[in-house]
């Protein structure tokens, strides 16, 4: 007569296997899950030793930061004091406010320097001495207005057309009048890629050229242009993008 009382190790082998494999998993489960959380740990302390973004803490550590400045004409301008934008989030930091380099201004200075002139030249012609003396006044006034016109507007134009890098998004604002501007922006998280293009003796000499930023947002480029110091640009593109890789890792994502 069978034994009805033997253990279940004892009655079936095979079941016994099975109940030490079943055991054996959850074992194996979290010995995966700890090698995952120290690789995750091991990758996020390389980011982190990438990384060289120093936030400061104050305005005097801002102040003695290379490439701080508070010339409110600076084109280039490394955690500026007194820069802000409309929807703007109360945690995020301004990291870079960029113009395009001062020496593309030139060519409409020069123009602006000619046209200032030109009437000192042209008035030696004997046609205007036929003018009627008010005409001519009023010829020359009205010439003068335009030109200055020129110039403020080239000013303007250059003074509001501006990129924007924060800790969390990046900004391309292209001012084309007092009625027109456009503006384009995306996150960090959303950069793919960054290239610098400098080219030219005046680019190379003055060490400006432009940043194509690649992104995954609805605009694919955001083109930062003729700004200065353009590799160091792209090298703070890229470490606030690692920076933004640590934060997900972490679960430190605003």
């Amino acid at each position: 007569m069978p034994d009805l009382f033997k253990s279940e190790s004892e009655a079936s082998p095979e079941i016994a296997e099975i109940n030490k494999k079943e055991s054996v998993v959850p074992v194996v489960d979290t010995l995966k899950t700890q090698l995952e959380k120290e690789k995750v740990v091991k990758h996020t302390n390389h980011l982190k030793e990438e990384t060289l973004i120093k936030y400061p803490k104050s305005e005097d550590e801002k102040h003695n930061l290379p490439g701080h400045t508070e010339n409110p004409l600076a084109a280039y301008n490394y955690f500026p004091s007194k820069v802000d934008f409309i929807n703007k989030d109360p945690q995020e930091k301004i990291v870079l406010f960029l113009r395009k380099h001062p020496i593309t201004n030139l060519k409409w200075i020069i123009t602006a320097f000619l046209m200032f002139v030109a009437p000192a030249f042209v008035s030696v012609f004997p046609f205007f001495e036929t003018l009627p003396e008010n005409f001519t006044i009023l010829l020359f006034l009205s010439w003068y207005m335009f030109n200055m016109a020129y110039i403020l507007e080239n000013f303007l134009n250059w003074f509001f057309s501006v990129n924007i890098v924060t800790d969390e998004r990046i900004f391309d604002v292209d001012f084309y009048n007092l009625i027109y501007r456009k503006i384009t922006d995306a996150n960090i998280d959303q950069i793919q890629d960054v290239s610098v293009q400098i080219g030219g003796g005046m680019r190379t000499m003055f060490n400006y050229g432009d940043v194509l930023i690649q992104t995954a947002a609805e605009i694919p480029e955001v083109e930062f242009e003729a700004v200065p110091m353009p590799d160091l640009v792209a090298k703070v593109l890229r470490e606030l993008r690692i920076e933004e890789e640590v934060e997900k890792l972490e679960g430190r994502v605003r």
